[in-house]
């Protein structure tokens, strides 16, 4: 196998300071070159190897200067009969004709190295108005090598239907030149790795016949390398949702005095405002909660190579989701079930620095109560077997923490090195519509797990479970906010019926 047929060789190419040194941080998975929003800041055309397969297949992709003056440079190259035979030819001076020299070093790579150039533009322009861009198609014309336009700079992730509109702006615009093979969504900054693989799609269709084994070896370990990332951080929410589903804190039973208090707190009086050991016991919870979050964000960056680290995450809006299981022994049940009965049937009650007073009328109304809750308690003890007030998520909060969970996947899973160190985001509206509308094609198998999260044990039927419903989740997000990229499909070696198996750290 000769080299020829062994690599492939990209060359990313863009006027200057529209973003490659970013792009191919992103791509790459590493920082190379230096990222600053001045022009000319690549000098040298420089090689970068993206993957290599086991077969011995390599996949390059060269980094270059910007294109300096190109319409000064494309109206100096019309006058010659082989205008890049001559431009190259040309001795230029780096430091005195930056533009001119940077330019040369652009063309030299794509007419030496490069299979499949990858120009990069700035999605921001109308590319009618931006009078480079035809300058540089007419430049890359002459060299005629296939290229893929890539639209960066779009911003933060939009609906479908508006990055679709803009695509089709420099699709329609793109059309007359032949040698453009496809138009491309790609930002630096805000890309999801499912769309890498559209791209190597695109660089396959572009290739000549004998490098398609190559390529199609490369698809392969490109895929294994994302999708191993893929099933990491899906392992790593399962885990973290499981935690919280089987988490629980006992509070500690006080006595009748304290089911009196929180007979008071029930029908809206207090003596002070010192925390109940039910208080006590969320915010015990609460603190678990938000130090899980931070690790699973902490593994997600690692996950997925990018560098920082979470920022305190304080979640006051699920300080009311709790569910509290209170067995108290069946005489003290009783006495405050039969209580707090009476009071909701319209009996009069009243409490008095701690003490308690009742009506003639509210016995009768309390005994009756009494029995029932009597029944309660002997139930709950005989079916939960617990000897003391237990504090734990309820379903609801376990379903927004696991929507939270799949929003904080997407951002680390989009935003690439090319930004820096990690810091989360605002996610767009419509990731959480997405998420809604998946999440309520779950709510049956959630409902049955978080009902049965007793045997939510570490590689358990249930944590099966779980792993499964937070797997399908997820794919259904990509394959719903990305159509076009098609990576789950049994074709590319994830097929639907395909499980994951969760192993304890």
């Amino acid at each position: 196998m000769s080299d020829n047929e062994s690599r492939i060789e990209l060359s990313l190419v863009s006027h200057t300071n529209v973003g490659k040194t970013t792009l191919a941080r992103t791509l790459l998975g590493r920082d190379i070159g230096e990222v600053r929003d001045a022009p000319h800041v690549t000098t040298l055309s420089e090689p970068h190897e993206m993957i290599s397969s086991p077969a011995g297949y390599v996949l390059t992709l060269w980094d270059t200067p910007g294109f300096g003056d190109s319409i000064r440079l494309a109206k100096r190259l019309r006058q010659r009969s082989n205008p890049i035979g001559w431009f190259i030819a040309e001795i230029w001076d780096r430091w005195r004709d930056p533009s001119s020299w940077s330019s040369q070093q652009v063309i030299k790579n794509v007419r030496d190295q490069s299979d499949v150039v990858l120009y990069l533009v700035n999605a921001s322009e109308n590319p009618a108005d931006a009078a480079y861009v035809l300058a540089e198609m007419e430049i890359l014309s002459w060299i005629e090598k296939p290229v893929l336009v890539l639209l960066n700079q779009m911003g933060e992730p939009r609906p479908m239907d508006v990055e679709e509109a803009e695509k089709r702006q420099w699709q329609d615009y793109v059309a007359k030149f032949g040698f453009v093979r496809e138009v491309l969504t790609l930002d630096a900054f805000a890309r999801c790795w499912v769309q890498e693989f559209s791209l190597l799609n695109a660089v396959a269709a572009a290739l000549p016949e004998f490098k398609k084994p190559a390529i199609r070896s490369l698809q392969e370990a490109w895929m294994a390398l994302r999708l191993e990332t893929y099933h990491a951080s899906t392992a790593a929410i399962s885990r973290y949702l499981a935690g919280l589903a089987r988490d629980r804190e006992r509070a500690p039973d006080a006595g009748i005095s304290s089911s009196l208090k929180k007979v008071g707190r029930v029908i809206g009086i207090r003596k002070n405002n010192e925390p109940s050991a039910e208080m006590r016991a969320m915010q015990m919870l609460e603190a678990r909660a938000v130090h899980a979050l931070r690790v699973l964000t902490n593994q997600l960056i690692d996950t997925h190579g990018l560098k920082g680290r979470a920022a305190d995450q304080v979640l006051k809006r699920l300080a009311a989701d709790w569910r509290i299981d209170e067995p108290l022994n069946e005489g003290r049940f009783a006495v405050v079930g039969g209580i707090v009965s009476g009071a909701l049937s319209g009996l009069a009650t009243d409490i008095i620095s701690g003490g308690l007073t009742l009506g003639t009328g509210t016995l009768a109304g309390a005994a009756l109560g009494a029995l029932g809750a009597a029944g309660i308690a002997k139930g709950y003890n005989i079916y939960k077997g617990k000897d003391g007030t237990i504090v734990s998520w309820n379903a609801g909060a376990l379903n927004r923490l696991l929507k939270e969970s799949l929003l904080l996947y997407l951002a680390v899973a989009h935003y690439g090195r090319g930004r820096g160190e990690w810091s989360r985001s605002e996610y767009p509206a419509h990731w959480g519509a997405a998420i809604e509308s998946i999440l309520a094609q779950e709510s049956r198998e959630l409902e049955e797990i978080w009902s049965d999260r007793s045997e939510l044990t570490v590689g358990g039927r249930i944590d099966q479970k779980l792993a499964n419903v937070i797997d399908n989740l997820l794919r259904s997000s990509l394959s719903q906010l990305y159509p076009e990229a098609k990576v789950f499909t049994a074709e590319n070696g994830f097929g639907v019926d395909e499980k994951l198996s969760v192993q304890p750290e």
